[in-house]
């Protein structure tokens, strides 16, 4: 094992736990996409007996910068309702307050209307929705930190970029390790902005958008950007 192996198992606990599944079927780790509170299912399949459903996410934060996209802005690849809605022209704009950002927060309305009226698909299974949040991700790679968490903002908007199955029961179940490489760019980014922007508690911050997704971070990692 390098040391950039040993460096994460150390620095990086994850708190949801990992399955062992058979051989025949995938590792996962199972989380419910929307729920913002971090109490996530452990098990992938629904015939278990000793799952609890988590909660449902709370309402929309009051106030909250509302960014509305439709089946037009999905197809060109627009950005234009979120900078409108935000104010935000660019990741460097001057027009952005990142404290105001920080406490208004960040939420989507998706009104997509689908081809086939009976798919049975979630909006995060459809490959044109996820393209234009990978695109949005791209040129604000920052945004998870101000999404409106307590509404399942944070977990919904991890489901349009990393990969996951669905389950009837317990909602998106992602794929343990792209979800865990997600976590940690997020975190390189995420600190490194909040820094940039004089934010107090960075570190604080940091970790509580990780543990929205069930990820615990140590300050030895901090340390080591810090360096």
């Amino acid at each position: 094992m390098d040391l950039l192996q040993i460096k994460l198992g150390t620095l990086l606990f994850p708190s949801i736990q990992l399955h062992t599944i058979p051989h025949q079927q995938r590792q996962v780790a199972a989380g419910v996409a929307f729920n913002p509170s971090g109490n996530y299912d452990l098990s992938l399949y629904d015939d278990e007996n000793d799952i609890q459903k988590a909660p449902p996410p709370m309402p929309p934060t009051e106030g909250r910068y509302e960014v509305v996209i439709d089946n037009d802005t999905i197809r060109r690849l627009d950005l234009s309702p979120f900078d409108s809605a935000t104010g935000i022209t660019s990741p460097l704009s001057a027009n952005a307050n990142p404290k105001e950002l920080l406490e208004r927060t960040i939420g989507f309305t998706i009104n997509y209307t689908r081809e086939d009226e009976y798919d049975p698909r979630e909006l995060s299974e459809f490959p044109d929705i996820r393209l234009w949040f990978i695109r949005l991700d791209a040129v604000y790679p920052w945004l998870p930190v101000v999404l409106d968490w307590r509404s399942g903002e944070l977990a919904r908007y991890a489901a349009m970029l990393v990969p996951h199955q669905m389950s009837m029961r317990m909602g998106v179940v992602f794929n343990p390790e792209a979800l865990e490489l997600f976590i940690m760019q997020k975190v390189f980014v995420v600190y490194s902005w909040l820094k940039e922007n004089d934010i107090p508690m960075p570190r604080l911050k940091t970790k509580d958008m990780a543990r929205m997704l069930g990820f615990g971070i140590g300050d030895e990692l901090f340390d080591l950007i810090d360096k």
